[in-house]
């Protein structure tokens, strides 16, 4: 039997939570509404109900709340991306430090002292590095639209944007992104003007056919540009097209294409051709530059990254004589950091070919003291590893979402460092592990840090010490 949908008017929206949603109470009842804001009063429509809370659609909003916003962007609440941009951003910062507070408190089972105010970003415009389009010809459509089409008036089907969360097949046509600086959206029209001009077929996934599937741009503090055109074939239209971007746009610095023909985008498996200039882009931080390629993990706000890492060094309090464990350290960036600081930075990382940048970033960056393992942390995180390659002093670990294996847990129990310094993306998971240490270490420092502004994602670094 089908839940039949009903509406609430003129709700009060009390808090915000989590994913983004608006929290809102009534007979017991928790509700979730997404692009809502606290202090608002709103009509909703409920679409899903459970014992204890239900989901719902903000249908009007009658009275606002004092911290909501214009939106700047027209795509907002249609994009899925940037949920918060209605909500005043010092608001954002202070839910985003109560989510982590509130994490710690419920889930954890630790003491913990004061939050440190959250550093928020200087940018909250035009702070990533890098954003990935897809081409497509299942251009999502408004109920303007729809009635367009059914009106049997021309329409253009044809678009270059992001996926509708949810929607594999079903792409919105972007106009301007507020998320990455010029010349990237120049850039995407200009591709998609020049395909359609030049009859370039964009891909369709549900025929799996047509030639423009996906672009990457990714920029750099230097100034270094990286564009990468992915293709289901590479012929003689795409080079043209190829030719007349590097035309348009000279400051490209890196002009690279792969071929896809898989029914996914994922393009971690495949190889890059260099089209014009060089196969990477230079990040730089402090004196130390950082080599990023087409398949490279970077943090994506730079600025933010450097106000991260600085927390990270901080919290570290590394000395001349010790040695440092960097786990999960990806392509080696917080190595880099604090490689000078040390006698020695043993970085570990699942990717090989994180590893292989990481290695090479430290010999552009004349660093001699750091080596980098390739391996699973929960396998080789072990009493050899430390034999072969010394007992640390200090631990840096920035574990993925799930937070950190069980072995590993055990293990820095066991090893009884001095110091832990614990990043996270995930203050939950974050919350779960420093549990489980809770009996050897204790938290004498948390610092939020925002790296995603008008999302409620929300990076955390927290300081532990042996007991």
């Amino acid at each position: 039997m089908s839940f039949k949908r009903y509406t609430i008017e003129d709700l009060e929206i009390l808090s915000a939570g989590a994913e983004g949603k608006a929290v809102a109470k009534l007979d017991g009842l928790t509700i979730f509404v997404p692009y809502a804001v606290p202090g608002d009063r709103v009509d909703v429509e409920i679409f899903k109900k459970k014992h204890h809370y239900a989901e719902a659609n903000l249908i009007a909003v009658r009275q606002p709340s004092p911290d909501r916003v214009v939106p700047p962007c027209p795509h907002f609440g249609v994009c899925g991306g940037c949920k918060w941009q209605m909500l005043d951003y010092a608001k954002q910062l202070e839910y985003k430090q109560k989510q982590v507070d509130d994490n710690f408190r419920h889930l954890g089972k630790f003491e913990y002292p004061e939050l440190r105010p959250i550093l928020g970003s200087e940018k909250q415009y035009y702070y990533r590095n890098k954003l990935e389009y897809t081409f497509s010809n299942m251009r999502w459509l408004s109920y303007e639209d729809m009635a367009r089409l059914k009106a049997g008036e021309p329409f253009e089907m044809r678009c270059a944007g992001f996926h509708i969360p949810g929607m594999f097949d079903k792409i919105l046509d972007i106009d301007h992104c507020w998320l990455q600086t010029a010349p990237s959206n120049d850039i995407r029209l200009f591709l998609k003007a020049y395909a359609m001009e030049h009859g370039i077929t964009f891909y369709d996934p549900r025929a799996r056919e047509g030639i423009l599937r996906n672009l990457i741009i990714r920029t750099a503090s230097t100034g270094d540009l990286m564009v990468v055109m992915i293709v289901s074939v590479f012929n003689e239209d795409v080079e043209n097209m190829l030719n007349a971007l590097a035309d348009r746009f000279p400051e490209i610095t890196s002009l690279i294409y792969m071929v896809n023909t898989k029914v996914n985008d994922a393009v971690f498996d495949l190889p890059f051709h260099l089209f014009k200039g060089k196969d990477h882009i230079m990040e730089k931080m402090e004196d130390l530059y950082f080599k990023v390629g087409p398949k490279s993990f970077y943090q994506t706000n730079s600025e933010q990254a450097y106000v991260l890492y600085s927390v990270v060094r901080d919290f570290a309090a590394i000395q001349p004589d010790e040695v440092v464990y960097d786990l999960f350290t990806g392509t080696g960036t917080i190595a880099n950091f604090v490689a000078h600081q040390a006698k020695k930075v043993v970085g570990v990382e699942y990717v090989d070919a994180a590893v292989d940048d990481a290695r090479i970033n430290c010999e552009r960056n004349r660093i001699h003291n750091a080596e980098f393992v390739v391996g699973d942390m929960a396998k080789i995180f072990t009493d050899d590893f430390i034999d072969k390659h010394g007992r640390p002093d200090v631990i840096i670990t920035d574990p993925p979402r799930a937070g950190m294996h069980p072995n590993v847990l055990q293990m820095l129990v066991k090893l009884r460092v001095p110091r832990i310094v614990y990043v996270s993306c995930n203050p939950a998971t974050q919350a779960r592990d420093l549990t489980l240490l809770n009996s050897t270490y204790k938290v004498t420092a948390v610092q939020p840090v925002d790296m995603f502004p008008h999302t409620q994602h929300v990076e955390n670094v927290v300081r532990m010490e042996l007991r």
